[in-house]
């Protein structure tokens, strides 16, 4: 990697991360500092786990990283007008390995351009660059990235910015059927949707929790109830979590007719013969007395029509889940 000198790079003192100073902080209300602290450590941890994310993306497609030369790698022609999900890299003079210093999926901004503020002194990501490499932090700087479409841009953002919106369900009729109520406000536009449905995973106690509940030894005594409870319940029941099952297009249909047809399927023409996602949502509306139908959830982005029709939508969105999508196969 070229040597870059404070001369070329700039002589850059100020904070680098637009923190408040101590000053600032000294002079600032005590609610409102622990309020600003407590907003940044949740954007903190939001960007982290965005960004182990797109790291894991870009780790699953095994792409190769390319060393930082020059400024004229980042004009070529091929580069200019692309989005992409990139990433920053870097190794030492100790450690040969290549390691992630930053990762981002560039949907709205040309990669050429994007990359170019990484490496230029007068934006604040190129600054924390050049003082690394300047003070000898690290050695070499290198970059990969993966191109893609605004659809997949698009469904890479349904999937890491959109939340899932519950689906709620009518009282049994007819002895053991319910109803799905879709919510309002589904778009009347051509987009992306994804379905997914909760998982509650149960796994054997553990053998040091059934030894306590059963020995509670000098660590005290342990009441009748806490006892019975073991007893009775030999699992325990981890955090729920939403597991994506399909990924529509609505390229000829709107959202909202697509979402409406996949569940307002008419229970009393269900066929166990059915298969994909319309047999498994009109399965879940058949219940046994007492027994509430699996949670379904959906989410969904807006999309041109025209940008659709490009790109490898599952495979992307199955890359970023880490699992195949059961209904799209």
């Amino acid at each position: 990697m070229e040597d870059y000198s404070q001369e070329d790079w700039g002589n850059h003192s100020q904070d680098l991360h637009g923190y408040p100073t101590d000053q600032e902080l000294d002079e600032m209300p005590v609610s409102k500092r622990t309020l600003k602290i407590k907003q940044e450590s949740s954007e903190e941890a939001q960007k982290r786990d965005s960004m182990q994310n797109i790291v894991q993306i870009l780790e699953s497609v095994q792409l190769k990283w390319e060393l930082f030369q020059s400024w004229t790698d980042f004009s070529r022609l091929h580069l200019s007008n692309k989005l992409a999900i990139f990433g920053i890299g870097y190794n030492t003079r100790w450690k040969e390995d290549i390691r992630y210093h930053y990762a981002e999926i560039s949907s709205q901004v040309p990669l050429g351009k994007r990359l170019r503020e990484y490496f230029n002194s007068e934006k604040p990501e190129g600054r924390i660059i050049m003082t690394r490499v300047q003070k000898m932090n690290w050695k070499n700087v290198y970059y990969k990235f993966l191109e893609i479409t605004i659809s997949e841009a698009r469904c890479l953002e349904l999937h890491m910015e959109i939340d899932w919106i519950p689906i709620a369900h009518s009282k049994p009729t007819g002895g053991n059927v319910v109803q799905y109520l879709l919510p309002g406000g589904i778009p009347k536009s051509p987009g992306l949707y994804a379905i997914g449905y909760e998982e509650c995973i149960e796994r054997p106690l553990s053998p040091d929790v059934e030894r306590q509940a059963l020995d509670p030894g000098k660590e005290g005594q342990v009441g009748l109830e806490t006892l019975s409870a073991h007893a009775s319940l030999q699992v325990e029941v981890e955090p729920t979590r939403i597991i994506y099952c399909y990924l529509g297009i609505a390229e000829v249909r709107t959202l909202q007719q697509c979402l409406f047809l996949h569940f307002q399927a008419n229970t009393k023409t269900f066929s166990k013969d059915w298969v994909g996602i319309n047999g498994f949502l009109s399965q879940n509306c058949i219940v046994d007395p007492g027994v509430s139908p699996k949670s379904i959830y959906i989410k969904f982005v807006e999309v041109e029509r025209d940008f659709l029709s490009a790109g490898s939508l599952v495979e992307c969105l199955e890359k970023a889940i880490g699992y195949p999508l059961k209904f799209n196969n």
